[in-house]
């Protein structure tokens, strides 16, 4: 089950991928991880599923993330009369937190958040950003405003509030049942929703304590202004172009995203590029070439992993959605520029032996030609020290934490084996060019490169670095 490439794919899973035999089908394709999304569904739906995951797991000996995206405050119109209205450029609209059903002039917006964080001037986005909203007057229960852009706009559709903080806990009382939910199956990560500031992670990292790996989707332009923040603070960061493509100019998006990237791959945390990569894939079993670029773009500026949301969840071709990406990686990953652009930036190192050997591993690795990097890892933090320099050659990881092989899966390079506890260096050796081998990583003959920390069993102590022969 070795992946020939380095980037990872996360697949969400939903109506369209929820049996046994799909959800095998998608890991066979090259899903490294599934996501179980919380914005649909109910607990007893993705229990199913999580469990179909642990023993599609123990049946084939490869360990599996499991990401739970939570689904984080939800800002909506309420209702409509007659169910749906249709705005006019240029016309007066009102809304207020009154429980009346809404119609031509006004409607319901139950949000107290937001009317304090508004004021003349201040531009809402309606559905998605299809309908646009400039306001004229406004009070601790009301805004009166004008239509900028028109349409249609239906009952329970979102609203956005470009550029600013909303006074919103990024953790509904949905979310903390849906979380300690999660915690108590077993989930690897777990995703959190409409963070716009450092202290929207305390109470997360507080519930979770430590059973689960943090990462933190990037949604909101005010998140972006304490960028170096949230990435110290996560465990790993998405980009979530769908939400951010609403609240900012899509022009901008771009150039956010390899920022976001570049910003993540200097710190050593993971990240994650998800939304609308294979869109077209939902209903048509090929993309378009235009998302085929958007994929691998994302493999060149150096991301961890990529993401599929409804192409796998409910569309009609997930298992070839999968096996697109796959395909798309592994091709990017071929391309002589690609090493080009990888190697064009070098992370700045800490003064530490870890940061030091696991540049060394990739430097080393690269001189003698090795088969393989080999990373002896109880935390996971050697294995994402040696990802970060982004070497030529794969990276297998040994370590006996169940947790951390999980959590491994969606990092870039990573290869991750569960094995006993070693007691000596000897066996270490040994144990390393055994499982190379065994997993055809490197052939009779060849040179891996090894690292681990001794005393054996210490988080972040990697303080050795060996080359060794792979016997038969």
């Amino acid at each position: 089950m070795r992946r020939n490439r380095a980037a990872k794919i996360i697949a969400t899973l939903g109506p369209a991928s929820s049996t046994p035999e799909k959800i095998e089908a998608l890991f066979r394709a090259g899903a490294d991880v599934f996501r179980l999304n919380f914005s649909h569904g109910t607990q007893d739906d993705h229990r199913r599923r999580y469990d179909i995951i642990r023993d599609l797991e123990s049946r084939t000996g490869r360990p599996i993330a499991v990401l739970a995206d939570l689904q984080g405050p939800k800002l909506r119109v309420g209702r409509f009369n007659e169910g749906a209205v249709e705005l006019e450029e240029g016309q007066g609209f009102r809304l207020d937190m009154g429980k009346e059903p809404g119609d031509l002039r006004r409607a319901p917006l139950p949000h107290p958040e937001i009317f304090a964080a508004i004021g003349p001037g201040t531009e809402l986005l309606l559905d998605d950003g299809k309908l646009k909203l400039r306001v004229d007057q406004s009070g601790a229960d009301f805004a009166n405003t004008v239509v900028v852009t028109g349409g249609r706009l239906s009952e329970r559709k979102g609203v956005n509030v470009p550029n600013a903080v909303l006074a919103l806990t990024p953790l509904t009382d949905k979310d903390r049942a849906d979380l300690a939910f999660a915690l108590d199956m077993g989930v690897d990560w777990v995703a959190l929703s409409f963070v716009q500031r450092p202290e929207d992670v305390a109470e997360a990292r507080r519930l979770i304590a430590g059973r689960a790996a943090v990462m933190i989707k990037l949604e909101k332009p005010a998140a972006i202004d304490c960028l170096e923040e949230l990435i110290d603070l996560s465990d790993a960061l998405m980009v979530a172009r769908g939400d951010l493509g609403v609240e900012m100019p899509p022009e901008d998006v771009p150039a956010l995203q390899k920022r976001i990237i570049t910003a993540c791959r200097l710190k050593g945390k993971p990240v994650v590029v998800a939304t609308q990569m294979l869109e077209s894939m939902i209903h048509s079993p090929a993309p378009t070439r235009a998302e085929a670029s958007d994929v691998a773009t994302a493999v060149y500026d150096g991301a961890d992993a990529v993401m599929l949301s409804a192409e796998s969840a409910s569309g009609d071709y997930p298992v070839e959605s999968v096996k697109m990406m796959n395909r798309i990686i592994g091709r990017t990953e071929r391309d002589p520029l690609y090493r080009k652009l990888i190697e064009a930036l070098h992370p700045e190192l800490e003064a530490t032996a870890a940061d030091a050997i696991s540049a060394a591993a990739a430097q080393v690795a690269h001189t003698v030609s090795a088969a393989a990097i080999i990373t002896y890892t109880t935390s996971g933090s050697t294995a994402l020290r040696v990802g970060r320099q982004r070497p030529e050659v794969p990276i297998l990881c040994l370590t006996s934490q169940t947790s951390t092989a999980r959590r491994l899966a969606l990092a870039w390079g990573a290869h991750c084996v569960e094995t006993e506890d070693i007691s000596s260096f000897g066996e270490m050796v040994g144990k390393a060019c055994g499982v190379a081998y065994r997993d055809e990583f490197a052939r009779a003959g060849q040179r891996v490169v090894v690292t681990a920390g001794v005393p054996f069993g210490t988080p972040g102590a990697t303080n050795v670095l060996r080359i060794a022969w792979v016997e038969e």
